[in-house]
């Protein structure tokens, strides 16, 4: 899990709740110190305005979102900082995420995947269910909080663009392409669906940069299963699974999850008590209440 870091604001009369480390070190990925300064050359990853316009478009969509729980919603936008990171945090009706230029400048992190870490960020704050919670201060789990980005978070972000022509430059592994044209109706849909996947599958590679482990794959998933729900970061491919099916599902992005209590984790998704049988949060991290 996400070092949960509880310091007692004596002047404030508030106690915060992190879903990271302060500095960086712990956030989307745990134990990471990679540091990647401004100056340092750049075969992949995102320029400066690349990097403002992602965080731009999500915010005008979940600033109001914050804002109708009676909260703020800030993002810090560092890039200047060479930190390969990003985390959010609760304090009182402050709500700040931190995006960092060394995760941006990364080989592996493309626009959309980039889109999926701060959609992943926004998760902890307002994403249901399952949850872990701090003097009643519940934010999303790790799980939860990539189910969250696919499912809702970048739907909406990508609602509007032209994905026919963006899904048209990418290489899309074939399962994933036909496992989107199998789950949805329309060539709409079923882009979005892709780049979706593909967004958590640039995530995914950046997961296993960091760790030097294999990258991960959309037709191997993690067999594990677990007995109870794990909160802390589930394994790379599990983290892919999570993505992959999080694409999958059926459930319209216009149906919210529990944002409020974090106590629901049937509302606004594809759950087995449902009758779905895709889309569904892996059991190698989730184990769902039936």
């Amino acid at each position: 899990m996400k070092c949960i870091i509880i310091a007692l604001m004596v002047s404030l009369l508030i106690t915060p709740s992190f879903a990271c480390n302060l500095d960086g070190t712990s956030g989307i990925v745990e134990d990471n110190d990679l540091f990647i300064p401004v100056d340092k050359f750049r075969n992949a990853g995102l320029d400066e305005e690349k990097f403002n316009e992602v965080i731009e478009k999500i915010e005008a969509i979940y600033s109001p979102v914050v804002t109708g729980m009676g909260a703020k919603l800030v993002i810090n936008r560092r890039w200047s900082n060479g930190t390969s990171n990003a985390n959010a945090s609760r304090q009182g009706k402050k709500w700040t995420v931190n995006m960092y230029g060394g995760l941006a400048r990364h080989e592996t992190i493309t626009e959309d995947g980039f889109a999926l870490v701060l959609c992943h960020e926004l998760g902890h704050l307002v994403g249901g269910a399952p949850s872990m919670g701090i003097y009643g201060k519940p934010m999303a789990n790790e799980g939860q909080s990539d189910y969250f980005a696919a499912t809702k978070c970048l739907r909406k972000t990508f609602l509007y663009d032209d994905n026919s022509t963006i899904v048209s430059l990418m290489t899309v592994p074939a399962t994933l392409s036909s496992a989107c044209m199998k789950a949805f109706p329309n060539k709409a849909e079923q882009n979005i669906c892709i780049r979706a996947g593909m967004a958590g599958s640039s995530v995914a590679d950046f997961f296993a940069a960091i760790k030097k482990l294999p990258v991960a794959k959309f037709e191997t998933p993690d067999p594990k299963v677990v007995s109870s729900t794990n909160s802390s970061h589930p394994a790379h491919q599990c983290r892919l699974d999570t993505y992959f099916q999080g694409s999958l599902c059926e459930v319209s992005f216009n149906e919210d999850v529990d944002s409020e209590k974090m106590k629901d984790e049937v509302k606004g998704t594809c759950h087995p008590s449902l009758g779905f049988t895709t889309g569904l949060r892996p059991l190698c991290w989730f184990k769902p209440k039936i």
